[in-house]
């Protein structure tokens, strides 16, 4: 009778993963111990899953040490090279060219999806169980642009036009993360200011919390004081540690005045400490991406300044220092793409808060209290992991706002792994070297940062008339 029970299990298993590939049901995990899992968050789940698989696909594209493995353990290698028509050595598979190319193919693979999604606000129609369902025939889908994209008929006037096309996207994606930072910062200090007002708990932990914040900006200043700047050069590490210090004080400044605070209640020490610590990262990341300086020493021998001396002998490891920064990179990337295509981040970004008075203080106040969702109204269970239908009374976030932003990633990653403007030297095992292009980029997001922060601050005084939610 057990033998009989499992194998009428496997046989429901194996329908609902044919309804998952090839239907509109909601994919899940086969085993049954694993908690329940929404609809929404399946969906999301399985898109990332395709975003990452292609992010490895790149990053295999640009290693040597990969290429080099496959032609010395792969007998036929150039035998297949030849039978798919890559060149010889399947050179047109690797390099920047190649990397264009497959995220060509993924980019169209989310625009053409967030063409399709807009304007959904029902998960019953049609296109929401397109966008919910059918994963397998996406896949190949995926795959099949992936792969059109390297029969586009005069590839030198493609790649020079889609190298702008990726820089404006990158761009975009990097101002947008920068727009959801500044507006965490105001939800945060609003959420647990509007906690104060009922427990005296919440100030001593605005106060813990705002202190930690500015002690680890103030660290990280003296940090890099120490080791990036050397007395006989490092005059732009020098200059800038300098202005960003100074721009950190700035902003604080400002954030506490009494013309702000009068507009702005809500306003205090807290957001200025996160951005604080935002500037002092990418500062020290800027850094850190800089192409070091050498300098003659007494014995006239070249010796390298303005980086620390054990990340020079760090980086002797190049296979470990790239393994484990990517994998930090583009999770975080991922960890961007997913939080950044909620309702409340696309609201945000169209200046669409929620009322002071809805406020409810919370540590985790990213998070929706337990009694908001709905999310129990159905349950299906399988012969594997429950899914939780939570989107019966409508979606709980924008399809076409989620593609587009995975869409303006492809764009990100795209420029990322090929080192943005130095494509044609670019390598995964040279990922961490220092590059002016990388340098100058994370320049750029620490003073856009600053700029968005402190418009945030004087647009009430700017503009009187006009109401500000944030």
């Amino acid at each position: 009778m057990r033998a009989s029970g499992d194998g009428g299990q496997c046989r429901t298993f194996s329908i609902y993963g044919l309804a998952c590939c090839c239907g509109i049901a909601a994919c899940s995990l086969c085993c049954k111990c694993c908690p329940k899992i929404k609809q929404s968050t399946s969906t999301r789940f399985m898109y990332a899953l395709y975003f990452m698989l292609v992010t490895i696909i790149c990053c295999v594209m640009m290693s040597t040490t990969v290429a080099n493995e496959m032609k010395t353990h792969i007998p036929f290698y150039k035998q297949m090279c030849k039978s798919i028509q890559a060149g010889e050595m399947c050179e047109k598979l690797v390099g920047y060219s190649a990397v264009y190319k497959v995220c060509f193919g993924m980019a169209c693979f989310f625009f053409l999806f967030f063409l399709f999604t807009i304007k959904i606000n029902s998960s019953k129609s049609c296109r929401a169980y397109i966008h919910n369902g059918f994963w397998l025939i996406k896949l190949i889908l995926l795959a099949a642009m992936c792969s059109g994209a390297f029969f586009i008929p005069d590839q030198d006037t493609f790649l020079n036009a889609w190298r702008y096309v990726g820089a404006t996207g990158g761009f975009l994606f990097i101002a947008i993360q920068l727009i959801l930072l500044v507006e965490f910062t105001h939800k945060w200090n609003k959420n647990w200011t509007a906690g104060a007002k009922h427990k005296q708990m919440w100030n001593g932990l605005l106060a813990l919390v705002t202190l930690m914040l500015y002690s680890i900006a103030v660290a990280a200043l003296v940090l890099m004081a120490l080791f990036y700047t050397h007395s006989e050069g490092c005059m732009y590490n020098k200059v800038l540690i300098g202005v960003h210090g100074g721009l950190c004080l700035f902003v604080s400044l400002v954030a506490i005045s009494p013309c702000v605070q009068n507009r702005q209640p809500h306003s205090g020490l807290l957001q200025s400490g996160v951005i604080s610590c935002y500037v002092m990262y990418l500062t020290f990341s800027a850094l850190s991406s800089k192409p070091p300086e050498t300098i003659l020493d007494e014995n006239n021998r070249n010796i390298t300044i303005c980086v620390p001396e054990f990340s020079q002998d760090l980086h002797r490891d190049e296979n470990l220092v790239t393994g484990l920064g990517t994998t930090i990179l583009f999770g975080c990337i991922l960890y961007s793409c997913l939080t950044s295509t909620t309702r409340a981040s696309s609201e945000a970004l169209r200046g669409i808060y929620g009322t002071p008075e809805s406020e409810v203080a919370r540590c985790c106040f990213c998070c929706m209290p337990e009694g908001d969702a709905d999310a129990e109204e159905h349950v299906e269970k399988r012969g594997g992991q429950s899914v939780i239908y939570d989107e019966k009374k409508g979606t709980v976030y924008s399809y076409a706002y989620f593609h587009f932003v995975f869409f303006l990633a492809s764009l990100y990653v795209m420029m990322t792994v090929t080192h943005w403007f130095h494509y044609e030297s670019a390598q995964i095992e040279k990922f961490f070297t220092g590059t002016w292009s990388i340098f100058w980029i994370k320049m750029a997001s620490c003073w856009v940062c600053v700029c968005l922060y402190l418009w945030t601050l004087i647009a009430p005084l700017c503009c009187p008339t006009r109401e500000f939610s944030v």
